[in-house]
């Protein structure tokens, strides 16, 4: 018997079922070692020599692993077919030699590009050694993030309060947001004017025509940029006759473009569907993983972290038989296509994204699908069967039309288009293409060159240019791939990091940089402007790629870059803060102090007027502050939103009728907030999300003041029901059982009927364990490997998942119903290694956690559990 090592236990299942009884198939779970997140754990005093550290869940299933080695004949590694599988069949395999389990019994590795019985077949005919420059280039990359990030991160805590670490890919991602949003306040808007004229043959057919030129000139987008130019223009040609210079068709040819790449999938889902790219990787996953189809669990596309744009040649030849099939052979090209990318720094080691097997239409998957299985399905399908189609034929009419006037002449152009063939269009069109049909996909009726055209009606319309928009997830990925930034298995993570660490939020899914990003991003480019560098950045990950094609030595390309790095840190180390806090002024001046509507110095206090306004640090990061605190004590937010409109001062509303106090709106540090009275005793509120301090009246005011209120007493216990505003958001509260309300306006509105029957749904589904009870589960995930169901359920502290008497609190940002049983039971398998009971989420998520060891320890011999391990914190 031999002993098959992967990563997931859903894949376990599935693979071991296809090998049969010779072989025992067990999961790593992912990553099974890590640096651990404390100083030294790599050294360049010594060589760059690295220190690897076991946690609780890993050690255990590594316990399972050596155990069946004990009786097993050899060892096979397939982990992912990527870096970082390699990394961990690596570490796997150290951690066995280690504990003497080996011995004389071969190893060896494989990689399965599809979870299907004749790949995994395949795959295990064909063994290899662990590609140990692969391993390399991962030890290169896991040791710069961790001396950038323990190196870069206490300098960061000393100079720039508030900011919680910097990572080296994540900065410079950092800086491609943060530098749109500058373009965006830099940007100034304009006005221009487009003309078109509505005219019609002699056969009485209408069509639209668009100035092209006007008094020999040849117009561009912005040339008539006013309302009397644009005025002109049209008493011209409504005065003017009309004529057809030339009239071309000509034939042009649309081609395919490549199956999808991980970059080009999570774009094309992001658009077409509004996935989020974590959340097109989670169904992307399940979908290479395994699906049960009719008793038979198979993968229905191949291994979706690639930037690969090329098909394996069977599968070409499969995705032919299968257009000839669906689509009839004049769609069938008479020879292959064959892709090559374009993407920086490619590593075309694996094919692109496809379909396992193309005659699995995703007609014929959908029973087996959920609903956003089947719409990712359906997409990879489409795309890759549509590369091995024949091109689209177009044809494009051109009309050239001039207009006289008098003396006064005007061109104009009609154009139009028709797809005499639609080829690869009948499976697939991007989005781009969809738009380009709706703008030129219109017939022109028959013009004859020559002929005399009547004037229907002139046009004019007013535009505005408009600034560059902000990123989206993935116009953000396919923006780092073009730079040559950052490599498949890591866009998600990057993108996840900022958004944990509250350095970008989002916002109908546009990236929006917050004021602690802008700050740390202005930090690095002032103080560490070559590693935020987009070339740098690049050149890097070149330089990583050479480390895996076994061209440079990882060691080298270390000692390189900590030479310069460990220098730049030492001249930092003395930089006083106000000379921080004097660069980040100068460099963030348009945000930090927009400009005034009297031509005010912005930088006048507004409220002492003697004060200098100035960016100043706390705990939770960066406030405007005035130079005379404390006797000044004007504070304001600033970031995107919050530098403008601030008021001179506070802004009063109003007295309160029944206390007689004033009530004023004011900005703070934290936002917006409205204050009654004065002192240290004065009643406070924050306003809540979506109300805006222009929308605020004395009547708003006052009802926000007077939260909570109460709704009136239960009609079966008699106790009293209240409406409040937590930090949860909106909620009604009956004896200890708070309910979610949907909206702030509920708070003011609800009725006691409504307000019981809301209660009596949050009690239906099981009440919180503050009242003794188990909350219904949400979702079921499935069978734990040990029995007994996994579930996700929603507690009073939030979402989590539970096996038997564990508990594990879901990450911040978790969306409950798109995790998978795999997340599920790593996060419980972490809980359970830190001693996890029944415990109410917020407080298991505090304690600390003890090695498996400590805690064995613990129950054993009663003595006090092991030390508190550092918290691990990727760089």
């Amino acid at each position: 018997m031999d002993v098959v090592v992967v990563e997931s236990p859903a894949k376990a299942k599935t693979i071991n079922k296809y090998l049969g009884r010779n072989y025992k198939v067990l999961a790593s779970y992912g990553h099974v070692r890590d640096l651990p997140a404390k100083d030294g754990s790599v050294r360049p005093d010594d060589d760059f020599s690295m220190s690897w550290e076991v946690d609780g869940p890993s050690s255990k299933r590594l316990s399972e692993i050596a155990s069946a080695m004990k009786e097993a004949d050899g060892l096979i590694l397939a982990t992912d077919p990527d870096r970082e599988g390699e990394a961990i069949s690596w570490h796997v395999l150290e951690v066995l030699r280690n504990k003497r389990v080996l011995k004389d019994k071969p190893v060896s590795r494989v990689v399965f590009n599809a979870i299907t019985k004749q790949s995994v077949l395949d795959a295990m005919a064909k063994p290899r050694q662990i590609d140990a420059p692969l391993v390399d280039a991962y030890l290169a990359r896991r040791a710069l993030d961790y001396l950038v990030g323990f190196t870069l991160s206490p300098v960061l805590w000393r100079k720039l309060p508030g900011s919680r670490s910097a990572g080296r890919v994540q900065s410079v991602a950092l800086r491609l947001v943060s530098d749109r949003e500058v373009e965006i306040e830099k940007f100034v808007r304009e006005d221009y004017w487009q003309i078109a004229a509505l005219l019609a043959t002699p056969r009485s057919d209408s069509f639209e025509a668009r100035l092209t030129g006007f008094e020999g000139k040849r117009l561009q987008k912005l040339d008539i940029s006013s309302q009397v130019q644009a005025d002109d223009i049209r008493a011209m040609l409504e005065g003017a006759s009309f004529k057809a210079l030339s009239v071309e068709a000509k034939p042009t040819k649309r081609n395919p473009g490549p199956p999808f790449t991980t970059s080009t999938l999570q774009q094309a889902a992001s658009s077409r569907l509004g996935f989020s790219a974590t959340r097109t990787m989670q169904i992307a996953q399940r979908l290479y993983e395994g699906i049960d189809i009719g008793g038979e669990t198979a993968g229905l596309i191949t291994y979706m972290r690639t930037d690969g744009v090329q098909m394996a040649p069977e599968a070409i030849s499969s995705a032919r038989d299968a257009i000839a099939k669906e689509f009839g052979e004049k769609y069938l090209p008479e020879k292959p296509r064959f892709y090559s990318t374009k993407a920086k720094n490619a590593q075309e080691a694996h094919e692109a994204i496809r379909p396992t097997d193309f005659f699995r239409t995703p007609g014929a998957m959908r029973q087996y699908l959920d609903a956003d299985q089947f719409k990712l399905y359906d997409l990879i399908w489409k795309r890759a069967i549509s590369s091995q189609m024949n091109p689209a034929e177009i044809e494009r009419t051109t009309a050239e039309i001039e207009a006289v006037n008098g003396s006064r002449t005007a061109s104009l152009r009609a154009v139009g288009s028709v797809i005499r063939f639609d080829g690869f269009i009948a499976a697939y069109t991007d989005q781009k293409e969809d738009d380009a049909e709706d703008e030129e996909n219109r017939r022109l009726p028959e013009i004859r060159a020559g002929e005399g055209l009547k004037r229907e009606k002139i046009d004019v319309t007013q535009h505005t240019t408009e600034p560059p928009p902000r990123y989206t997830e993935a116009t953000l990925i396919k923006k780092m791939e073009e730079l040559g930034i950052g490599r498949p298995s890591t866009y998600t993570a990057i993108l996840k990091t900022l958004e944990d660490r509250d350095y970008v939020s989002i916002d109908k899914r546009r990236l929006i940089p917050q004021a602690k990003g802008r700050l740390l991003s202005a930090f690095l480019e002032s103080f560490f402007e070559k590693y935020v560098e987009y070339d740098f950045t690049a050149s890097l990950e070149e330089k990583l790629d050479e480390i895996s094609d076994g061209k440079l030595a990882y060691k080298e390309v270390l000692r390189d870059f900590w030479k310069d790095f460990s220098a730049a840190i030492d001249e930092i180390k003395d930089l006083r803060i106000s000379e921080v806090l004097d660069a980040l002024n100068e460099d963030l001046a348009p945000l930090l102090f927009p400009a005034r509507a009297d031509g005010s110095n912005p930088r006048t206090c507004p409220k002492c007027g003697t004060g200098t306004l100035s960016l100043r640090l706390g705990k939770s990061g960066g406030f405007i502050g005035c130079s005379n605190y404390p006797e000044c004590n004007y504070t304001r937010q600033f970031g995107a939103e919050g530098a403008e409109g601030e008021s001179e001062g506070p802004k009063e509303l109003g007295k309160d009728p029944y206390t007689g106090e004033e009530i004023t709106l004011r900005s703070g540090r934290f936002g917006p907030y409205l204050q009654r009275g004065d002192g240290k005793d004065a009643k406070r509120s924050s306003l809540p999300k979506g109300w805006t301090p222009d929308s605020i009246d004395h009547e708003k005011a006052l009802a926000l003041l007077a939260l909570p209120r109460d709704v009136g007493q239960h009609p079966e216990s008699g106790k009293m029901i209240s409406a409040g505003l937590g930090r949860y958001g909106p909620f009604v509260l009956h004896d200890g059982t708070y309910a979610n309300l949907e909206s702030i306006e509920d708070v003011f509105s609800i009725g006691l009927n409504r307000a019981v029957t809301v209660i009596a749904d949050k009690l239906s589904k099981g009440r919180g364990a503050r009242n003794g009870g188990t909350p219904a589960a949400l979702k079921e995930l499935g069978d734990h490997p040990d029995g007994g169901k996994v579930t996700v359920r929603d507690g009073r502290y939030g979402p989590y998942v539970n096996h038997e008497k564990t508990n594990a609190t879901l990450p911040k940002g978790k969306d409950p119903m798109s995790v998978t049983l795999e997340e599920a039971l790593v996060l419980i398998a972490e809980r359970a290694a830190k001693g996890g009971g029944k415990k109410p989420a917020r407080k298991a998520a505090a304690k600390s956690g003890a090695t498996k060891k400590a805690t064995t320890a613990k129950k054993t011999t009663k003595k006090p559990a092991a030390k508190k391990a550092a918290p691990k914190e990727k760089a």
